[in-house]
């Protein structure tokens, strides 16, 4: 009976062992995907960023210049690649940091580049400067404006980050995890646990919200849905007027395919698949023809304009007003009370919103302009549009109290020099 236990006791040792043994394996792979992962991310904004100041001339040419005179392509370094539309493999360098602070072989850049060309697709690489340090490179392509959909790709972003401390990290991490399974079984078992746990805690946090948000969503989906059921059910009972219930489907019907669109509007933005065509604009007409097309119904909206060119583009920069005065009809103002908006246009290309509403709550003050954030249970799309509108264009979008107590929203774009 003692010889059993004893092999019973070495039997769940050993289990135990080899359980943590692969566990420690997994969190160690896991961790090497992850700061990848983390970088990729890290890149794929800049370069998502930095498209959206590279131009195209009239006759079809790409122009840096904008992106040269934004953005320091120094560090990190972003190289732009023009790729031959007769052969992918092609490429040739359009645009090249000065005094990058990563220095590899051109050889490493246009190799990343003639990859994404010939995909289609983003690729990221582990690859060594001259001195020997890890980097990691990234390559995503982008297209001319107008493009065929069978079209490829006009270009190819490259941007390098340095892998150094990262990969120290993952180094260490594998050390440690190696040492523990050694020496103390218990020991190692928990710190597998604990490091797989943080390797996988990014991408379920990430997960939650993107079930947050499709569930706002659904919700925001369901209202109108029920309610077209609603009216229906009503109509063929001939209970209603059909002219009454033709209005109130078409309302709804509007309300829902805005919803549809800031959902498509939001995910091109964040993809980096959206272009800012970037022309002299007279803001202050452009925020006259959206007050005048909005559903102010009872609501009161002053305009408070002087003539404002900005460069930017009319589509998005239409959307962002209407968004910011949407939302400031939405909330701005007590339950039963008509919002009192005023909007003012300056000449430095200021825009600013404010309403006599009870203000912006402390808890979601700070993050309004965060994807999947909203202070009102919707699924505050309009404020991250507005905010990434803003953004795209070398401006900004804040948030803050008014004089009269409510909110107010400032939009800053450039101005025509």
């Amino acid at each position: 009976m003692l010889r059993l236990r004893r092999r019973i006791s070495l039997l769940f040792a050993l289990t135990s062992a080899l359980g943590l043994i692969a566990m420690a394996l997994l969190a160690v792979r896991s961790d090497s995907g992850r700061w990848r992962e983390q970088l990729d991310h890290s890149m794929d904004a800049d370069t998502s960023w930095a498209l959206g100041l590279l131009e195209t001339d009239a006759d079809g040419r790409l122009d840096t210049g904008v992106l040269a005179e934004t953005v320091n392509t120094d560090c990190p370094p972003l190289t732009v690649l023009l790729v031959d539309q007769d052969d992918p493999d092609e490429v040739s360098v359009q645009h090249a940091p000065a005094k990058a602070c990563l220095d590899v072989e051109s050889a490493v850049v246009l190799e990343a580049g003639r990859a994404s060309a010939h995909a289609d697709a983003t690729r990221a690489f582990d690859r060594r400067t001259r001195d020997g340090k890890p980097v990691r490179v990234f390559a995503q392509p982008f297209y001319a404006p107008e493009a065929p959909e069978d079209a490829g790709p006009q270009g190819v972003l490259v941007a390098l980050a340095d892998a150094s401390g990262p990969r120290a990290d993952h180094e260490r991490l594998v050390w440690v995890v190696t040492g523990g399974c050694a020496v103390l079984v218990l020991l190692s078992a928990g710190v597998g646990h604990v490091l797989s746990g943080r390797a996988v805690r990014p991408a379920l946090a990430a997960l939650g919200q993107q079930e947050a948000f499709l569930a706002d969503a659904a919700h925001d989906l369901r209202t109108p849905a029920a309610s077209l059921r609603t009216l229906a059910e009503t109509a063929l009972r001939g209970e209603t007027d059909s002219a009454d219930v033709h209005r109130r489907t078409l309302r709804l019907a509007e309300g829902m395919g805005e919803l549809v669109d800031g959902l498509l509007t939001r995910a091109r933005l964040m993809s980096g698949t959206a272009t800012v065509a970037r022309q002299p604009l007279r803001l202050d007409q452009l925020v006259e023809a959206v007050v005048d097309e909005a559903p102010v119904a009872e609501h009161r909206v002053r305009v408070d304009a002087e003539d404002t060119v900005v460069v930017a583009d009319p589509d998005l920069v239409r959307r962002a007003v209407g968004n910011l005065l949407g939302n400031a009809l939405a909330h701005g103002h007590a339950p039963g009370v008509p919002a009192d908006v005023v909007i003012t246009v300056s000449r430095d290309g200021t825009l600013t919103v404010d309403d006599a509403g009870p203000g912006l709550p402390p808890e979601v003050a700070g993050a309004l302009f965060e994807r999947f954030r909203s202070g009102s249970g919707s699924t505050g799309l309009g404020l991250s549009i507005a905010s990434w509108v803003a953004h795209a264009h070398g401006g900004a979008l804040t948030a803050g109290r008014g004089e009269r107590g409510g909110a107010r929203f400032v939009l800053r774009l450039p101005t025509q020099d």
